[in-house]
């Protein structure tokens, strides 16, 4: 068995909720959104990002707006819905349980 593929699998599951923070703390451009997912080491191919956004708009969780830019063509910003909020807020709930679940079994010797 590959634990590459399965490393990617669990960074896959783990990413819309990642994108949903991100944009839960502000209006965010999606360039920023990816530089800091790479940074983190979440996404290494920006191509990744593009189908989860318009996912995560399709189910009105989030929104954008587009800004004109002085350097370029017009820009578009994400913002979370408050469905988005709510639904982040259950995922927190889940990530918690899970991360605590996987630390009692990862934990015994």
């Amino acid at each position: 068995m590959n634990a590459s593929n399965t490393q990617i699998q669990m960074r896959k599951g783990l990413l819309e909720f990642c994108i949903l923070h991100i944009i839960s703390r502000g209006e965010v451009y999606a360039s920023d959104l990816i530089e800091e997912l790479t940074d983190s080491k979440m996404i290494v191919v920006e191509g990744t990002l593009y189908p989860l956004l318009n996912r995560l708009k399709n189910a009105s969780l989030v929104t954008y707006k587009w800004v004109e830019s002085e350097s370029g063509p017009p820009r578009k910003y994400y913002t979370i819905t408050e469905e988005g909020k709510e639904f982040l807020e259950t995922l927190n709930e889940t990530w918690d349980s899970l991360v605590s679940s996987t630390q009692l079994i990862t934990s015994k010797k």
